[in-house]
């Protein structure tokens, strides 16, 4: 049998089981989980692993990369929404994918930043199957943002830096929110949110994660 047939015979059963834990963990945003219910995530992870694409689990991708845990995904798309519905939002860490797809069905636009190119080539496919048209994509070192359409109502970092790039902070607009871990790997990570009113930025400190470190330049 077809292993994508396999898991799709499955899949509506094993999602809705990994909503159910996303609400058991404390994610009350009804539209986060329903993007998250109807968005197919074993097609963002090696076929090899795609039987575990609906455990709340981080997987790895390729690259010394990985696909975040869901409920990571869901908790800071959750908080990157909680002023209401972001227009433009800038995604620092492409990655599979995943995340982004997520964004996409949930704001306006999405500006992505990827330094590692096949994973965002293959990023750009997937989403481009899905057919989710208003993302715009860019290989480049995300400590840089992407300044040619900032500035931004929100910004999501999938990665960890160990202090938030000021570049980041310059191109988040007025009553945005950032939403980025800090600390280096080894080290206790911090999710943050960051708000910005005015000149003024208001810092948050929400739970302990675990990431990729946020690397400097890019691979072709």
């Amino acid at each position: 049998m077809n292993s994508h047939l396999g898991i799709g015979m499955t899949s509506q059963r094993t999602r809705d089981r990994l909503i159910e834990r996303l609400r058991e963990k404390g994610i009350t945003n009804e539209a986060v989980l329903e993007v998250m219910r109807r968005t197919p995530r074993h097609i963002f992870v090696d076929e090899a692993l795609a039987t575990r694409a609906y455990e709340d689990t981080a997987l790895p991708i390729g690259s010394g990369q990985t696909i975040s845990q869901p409920y990571i995904v869901a908790r800071m798309t959750e908080v990157l929404l909680g002023a209401g519905s972001p227009q433009r939002v800038l995604e620092v860490g492409t990655g599979c994918g995943y995340q982004t797809a997520i964004l996409a069905q949930l704001v306006e636009k999405v500006f992505t930043v990827e330094r590692i190119a096949p994973l965002l080539q293959r990023a750009r496919n997937l989403l481009y199957e899905l057919r989710l048209s208003n993302v715009r994509y860019q290989h480049s070192d995300g400590n840089w943002g992407w300044q040619a359409h900032a500035p931004y109502d929100g910004i999501i970092v999938t990665a960890a830096p160990q202090n938030v790039p000021p570049e980041l902070l310059g191109q988040l607009g007025d009553g945005g929110r950032l939403v980025i871990p800090t600390g280096g790997q080894g080290q206790i990570q911090r999710l943050r949110l960051i708000t910005r009113q005015g000149d003024e930025f208001n810092e948050t400190l929400l739970e302990s994660v675990s990431f990729v470190p946020l690397v400097q330049g890019d691979i072709s």
